[in-house]
């Protein structure tokens, strides 16, 4: 066994091409040989110990699973099986992750499953816990899940820094979000992120979206510490943070203000594949670099024409939709859009994505009228109400407006605008904003001197974590309500649906009424040929 267990240690500290040569020559040795054939013999006689560390080691040095030689072994262990002590279990567990299932290995680790859930509450290291986490994986029950969490909760006040590192990843294994865990491991990782390399920043952040858990002061400790050492890091590498963060919804402000500016001074980074990245995260996360959007957007711009004879239709697609949404156009790329588009090069019939490339089209054309510098606010705008009917989760804010403004044809609900707007609910005021005015009264005409607002109650996911700022297709949809003439008010639902009745009339009543309820302008970024 000692002999095995060296091997395998010196084996693993090879490069990969090395390992390949070496395994070779280790299976050919007659000493090797010899060694198996000793362990085949002895197997039944070995201490627990042996037997676990030496399956281990035959297992990873590459010896086939459908030899006698594991599948004894396998065998032996599950015979053996109640006899092993934690660190046994903890060792066996990830032999058996790493082999398919057969018979004999599908009968171990059900037999390692009943005995883990049995020595969970005597487990009191932390390592050994996250390593059965990891190991035993998503497949197993919730409630053996629950006991593993417990286990670990009960040890939380001893987690070091490197166990927080495994624990976070475990619970991805296992494919379950325990928010306190979690929270605690976050702790340790703030407190330490200057020791975290740029694999396990990166594989925390992706940790995070796999198991849906949303933590500001985890995200802005790595985005600040990267920003602090943005010098040390290659573009590559911050555009990796970046896209994880926006993956997250999450806007490191001045860190995408570092990385525009290394984008603007060496721009010959930008492969089409980062091109496309670069577009994505700064139109979803609806962020303009301060004090450089027009050389910024200009970059982008100028790079995206460089690859306009090579671009996909797809690429070209959601590059263009990306500047658009920031509010730029970028006319030589649409121009080439349109034209496929007359072409019918864009939409197949067989495309699983014609639907979402359906939106994407409609969204660059409606960017391309209201967008342009030469557009100026109408008159007047047709709406359609399209049904009656409040969702659910609005009637609580019909309930609200109907107290507060005691009436309903004192509002609108389910208002259908031109380009395939919606808005929940259109308040129309006087110019001094001190009056609402009945809808009938103001409809079929136009008049300057009316103020029509417009209530978008949105889901939390149409913010960027942990603010209030719009990710970029709200921003957008905001900017050209904004062009259309109308003042746009944007609800977090779920906190109005926490209110009571009293709080909610209260709150739109501020909203409808306060001077600073709404802006009267927006700024947006010219376009350019």
């Amino acid at each position: 066994t000692n002999s095995l267990t060296m091997i395998w240690k010196l084996f693993k500290q090879l490069s990969e091409d090395q390992q390949r040569y070496e395994k070779q020559l280790i299976f050919e040795h007659p000493t090797f040989v010899k060694l198996c054939q000793q362990l085949l013999r002895d197997a039944r006689r070995m201490t627990r110990g042996d037997l676990v560390f030496s399956l281990h080691a035959v297992v990873n040095l590459g010896v086939p699973q459908n030899t006698l030689l594991v599948q004894t072994l396998v065998r032996v262990c599950q015979e053996k099986l109640n006899q092993l002590d934690n660190r046994c279990i903890s060792v066996l567990a990830t032999t058996l992750a790493g082999l398919d299932k057969d018979k004999n290995v599908s009968a171990l680790q059900a037999g390692l499953q009943l005995l883990v859930e049995q020595r969970i509450p005597s487990i009191r290291d932390i390592f050994i816990l996250q390593n059965l986490m990891k190991c035993l994986g998503k497949d197993v029950p919730v409630f053996l899940k629950k006991k593993l969490e417990m286990a670990v909760l009960k040890e939380i006040d001893h987690l070091t820094f490197p166990n927080a590192l495994r624990v976070f990843l475990a619970l991805v294994a296992m494919n379950y979000c325990s928010i306190p865990i979690l929270n605690a491991c976050s702790k340790k990782i703030q407190e330490n992120v200057h020791d975290v390399s740029f694999r396990h920043l990166i594989l925390i952040l992706e940790a995070c979206y796999s198991l849906q858990y949303r933590n500001v002061k985890l995200f802005s400790a790595v985005a600040d510490y990267v920003n602090s050492t943005a010098c040390l890091w290659d573009k590559r590498q911050i555009m990796l943070f970046l896209s994880a963060f926006e993956t997250l919804g999450f806007r490191p402000s001045e860190l995408m203000d570092v990385f525009a500016e290394k984008v603007t001074e060496d721009p010959e980074f930008l492969n089409l594949k980062n091109l496309l990245i670069v577009l994505r995260v700064y139109s979803r996360l609806n962020y303009i670099p301060r004090g450089q959007k027009h050389l910024f957007f200009e970059t982008l711009h100028n790079c995206l024409n460089e690859y306009l004879p090579q671009i996909s239709n797809t690429e070209l697609l959601k590059a263009v939709y990306s500047l658009c949404m920031l509010g730029y156009l970028p006319h030589r790329a649409i121009d080439e859009l349109l034209q496929k588009d007359s072409r019918d090069e864009l939409l197949l019939s067989d495309d699983l994505y014609k639907e979402q490339k359906e939106v994407m089209i409609r969204a660059v054309k409606t960017c391309m009228e209201l967008d342009r510098p030469s557009f100026t606010k109408p008159a007047f705008v047709l709406t359609e109400k399209s049904s009656s009917l409040v969702s659910l989760n609005l009637r609580k804010a019909q309930e609200a407006l109907i107290e507060l403004l005691g009436d309903e044809n004192m509002f609108q609900q389910n208002v259908q605008l031109p380009y395939k707007y919606h808005i929940d609910f259109e308040i129309r005021m006087d110019s001094d904003r001190k009056k609402v005015l009945p809808i009938s009264a103001t409809d079929d005409h136009a008049d300057s001197s009316v103020q029509r607002l417009a209530f978008l109650f949105v889901p939390l996911s149409a913010f960027c974590v942990g603010t209030t700022h719009p990710q970029g297709k709200l921003a957008m949809k905001k900017r050209h309500l904004n062009k259309l003439g109308y003042h746009v008010i944007l609800v977090l639902n779920r906190k109005f649906q926490e209110m009571t009745k009293e709080d909610a009339v209260e709150f739109l009543k501020e909203k409808i009424y306060s001077e600073n309820a709404f802006p009267f302008s927006e700024v947006t970024v010219q376009d350019s040929n």
